[in-house]
């Protein structure tokens, strides 16, 4: 084992592209900023500029830099060296002490590769996430478990999330149960209370979340149809926040635009979606946050995805696995809508995701294994340990 005498603060440096990341990133990025130990440069992608920029200001997380990589459909190789390119660029100006990458997104698998060229070691907010089947969800099954191979520290939201990477063969030393940060930015923004709830009148409220991939052309626009007559019940009120993807645009317009009972709104900033969700009754979603976010919240998630890597919030009962077939999604909303028991029983079944504290974990065993010296506070000098072995580095 060797030690490097390394000058504070440590420089973390947090990469994050989407909505997503920059939420379950910026209580890291706050608790940072707040403690004498790190300095956080937070270095975005852009791989969702627009949402990015409604939010990060309000979430009190300052951009050191940012990329321009994002153009109109481009493949997904070309994103991936692209940002492979600018990040690596990045890493040899700044010289970070670690990179911190969350979860399973394009922007999560090149910062952790572009930081294992320059022999820097990352920190994998979110690791252990798996459905088991390499192309679903595509590409963020192989994302998360190409990361898992160059990670030095595994922060697992679950104890099922850190048994699949011990599993895999990561040492148990790298793994490390923290809860998810996502519930630690939902309760420091409802503290906040300033989001605009976008539901208006006193019908059965249910919030639409539709994004992903594997569900877009086809399946998507039968999930549109789907949710048409699901407002045709008329005791209803339906709001899809739409996602900015041309895609995803294409498949549900034709279908929701215009209904009475529906409203279509643009990406709403994280303040608003947060009250949104806060006053839904019922979630229909393919997302992986809001099966965690919606839980802290007693709200229902109907899951439309034929598989998850959040096994744990079905397992607990605060939501259902229901696929993407129009029939399969129409029985599993009309019964909770048309059942207070089973309703009550979804509702009440609590939050298997975390406390609101995984960052103080994350924050506090980085602090360890960079070896904090007290004599002066952590001002003078830090020591980071680091073993030989899968996903870890030598400073050599």
């Amino acid at each position: 084992m060797s030690a490097d005498l390394i000058t504070a603060p440590v420089r973390a440096m947090l990469v994050l592209g989407t909505r997503p990341e920059a939420i379950k990133l910026a209580p890291v990025a706050r608790a940072m900023a707040h403690s004498p130990l790190f300095e956080p440069l937070v270095v975005t992608t852009g791989q969702h500029r627009e949402m990015l920029h409604q939010m990060l200001d309000l979430l009190r997380v300052p951009v050191h830099t940012e990329l321009d990589v994002m153009r109109d459909r481009q493949q997904l190789s070309t994103l991936t060296a692209r940002l492979v390119d600018g990040l690596g660029e990045v890493i040899r100006t700044e010289r970070p002490d670690l990179v911190v990458v969350q979860g399973d997104t394009t922007t999560a698998l090149t910062g952790a590769l572009a930081a294992f060229y320059e022999h820097i070691p990352t920190a994998h907010v979110e690791a252990g996430l798996r459905t088991g089947v390499l192309d679903n969800p595509f590409p963020e099954e192989l994302n998360r478990r190409l990361i898992g191979r160059m990670a030095r520290w595994h922060f697992a939201p679950t104890e099922r999330a850190a048994a699949n990477l011990t599993a895999e063969g990561v040492p148990d030393a790298e793994v490390f149960t923290t809860g998810n940060t996502v519930i630690d930015n939902l309760l420091w923004v409802l503290a906040e209370g300033t989001g605009r709830c976008l539901f208006r009148t006193g019908l059965r409220r249910v919030l639409v979340t539709l994004h992903r991939r594997e569900n877009q052309g086809a399946v998507m626009r039968s999930m549109g149809k789907a949710l048409a007559r699901l407002a045709d019940r008329g005791d209803v009120e339906m709001v899809v926040p739409l996602h900015k993807s041309p895609a995803v645009r294409e498949a549900l317009l034709p279908e929701l635009t215009g209904h009475p009972h529906i409203e279509v709104a643009e990406p709403l900033g994280y303040l608003d979606f947060s009250a949104t969700l806060a006053g839904c009754d019922l979630v229909l979603t393919d997302s992986g946050g809001i099966q965690e976010e919606a839980p802290t919240l007693g709200k229902p998630a109907l899951v439309l995805r034929t598989t998850t890597e959040r096994p744990e919030a079905v397992e607990a009962g605060a939501a259902r696995l229901v696929g993407t077939e129009p029939e399969s999604i129409l029985h599993a909303a009309f019964h909770l809508l048309d059942d207070p028991d089973a309703y009550e029983r979804m509702a009440t079944a609590g939050n298997p995701f975390g406390d609101g504290h995984a960052t103080d974990r994350i924050v506090a065993q980085l602090a360890e294994d960079f070896g904090a010296d007290a004599e002066d506070g952590g001002g003078a000098a830090l020591v980071a340990s680091r073993t030989e072995g899968p996903g870890s580095y030598s400073t050599a």
